[in-house]
């Protein structure tokens, strides 16, 4: 970026993740999820405007939770989820959030499901970025899922058609280089590194989680990714999830920012809020990055160190879904069996016992 932004506010919107379960067909999802797109654009207006008076910052980014307008696919079948709830890349639903984000003049990252006419009978569940213009200046697909297709399962027809830069890729906007992480992706420090490695300033993090006072996983590792980044993360936690049999409040609390320190600055209780806001300083971030010091973790780093360790590594295969070069739509239980054989893979090498 040539230019440094000035000081801005990002926001977290806790918000409640609708499932479409009781629909009763593919119309009926889609009319749901349209009216709730455009419901959110109230309750981040009015969250923009309090910010505003109340720290001084205009929001300039917004980040949504994870899968707020579907929720998550439960046993339904991967072809059968894909028509039901699939965002197209050209469909209406990113068309309503680019209106969204174009009338609220900020940046909104969030998180769905998506299909893709190259690989048909698929869904990758995505986290995209829209511009205040209207347009999705960045998607990127979940790669480390337990019960969802990857990229990596389709690996070489996906490098053919996207190129590593659509496996990680950034987005270098007014508001910083901006990259998004999905859901349990937080907890693997190789996603958020890789991000900064290609300059990555802020990640948005869209996740549905455990919200608890103690310590979880995911918030020690937003804490360290960090960190161990220099990046400011934007966490965006669901206020629950409505329309399942599953209690409310399961999925709940603890959106937050967390600064480049590793520090939080601010965090959500439970229920829908917006309350999890704080200052993006860009100038103390880039300034930070260029000091020598023993804090300056990205200046401290040697990747090719570790690039042999990681390359004989015992790992889930490339490829395990494409047969002859052509996509090969899984079964829910195929993806039990191959964490099964990667356990198995890791015994064999040593790994574990």
């Amino acid at each position: 970026m040539s230019e440094t932004p000035t000081p801005y506010a990002a926001v977290a919107m806790q918000l409640t993740a609708r499932s479409t379960e009781a629909c009763a067909d593919t119309a009926a999802v889609r009319a749901q999820i349209l009216a709730h797109i455009g419901e959110i654009e109230g309750a981040i207006r009015s969250a923009a405007i309090f910010i505003e008076q109340y720290a001084g910052r205009p929001v300039k980014l917004a980040v949504l939770p994870e899968y707020l307008f579907t929720s998550y696919p439960g046993r339904i079948g991967i072809p059968e989820f894909a028509e039901r709830v699939g965002f197209a890349a050209d469909g209406p639903e990113y068309a309503a959030l680019g209106t969204v984000a174009q009338r609220l003049g900020l940046h909104l990252a969030g998180n769905a499901y998506e299909v893709d006419a190259h690989f048909p009978g698929f869904y990758f569940q995505t986290s995209f970025l829209v511009a205040p213009s209207g347009d999705v200046v960045l998607r990127y697909r979940r790669l480390l899922s337990m019960f969802a297709p990857s990229p990596h399962d389709v690996w070489d027809a996906y490098l053919d058609r996207y190129g590593i830069d659509g496996v990680f890729p950034v987005a270098q906007t007014e508001i910083g280089t901006l990259a998004c992480i999905a859901s349990e992706e937080i907890l693997y420090p190789e996603i958020a590194r890789a991000f900064a490695f290609r300059g990555a300033e802020v990640l948005c993090h869209s996740s549905s989680e455990i919200g608890s006072p103690l310590a979880t996983a995911k918030d020690v590792a937003k804490r360290a990714q960090a960190w161990e980044s220099m990046a400011y993360v934007v966490s965006a936690n669901t206020a629950g999830i409505s329309g399942t049999a599953m209690p409310l409040a399961s999925a709940d609390g603890n959106s937050q920012v967390v600064g480049p320190d590793g520090k939080v600055l601010a965090q959500s209780l439970s229920g829908e809020t917006y309350t999890a806001f704080a200052t993006i300083d860009l100038a103390a971030l880039r300034a930070a990055r260029r000091t020598p010091a023993m804090t300056n973790s990205l200046a401290r780093q040697r990747p090719s160190l570790f690039a042999g360790v990681y390359a004989d590594a015992p790992g889930q295969d490339a490829n395990a879904m494409l047969d002859g070069g052509t996509a090969r739509v899984p079964e829910r239980d195929d993806f039990r069996r191959m964490q099964t054989a990667m356990i198995e893979k890791l015994v064999k090498a040593g790994v574990i016992t």
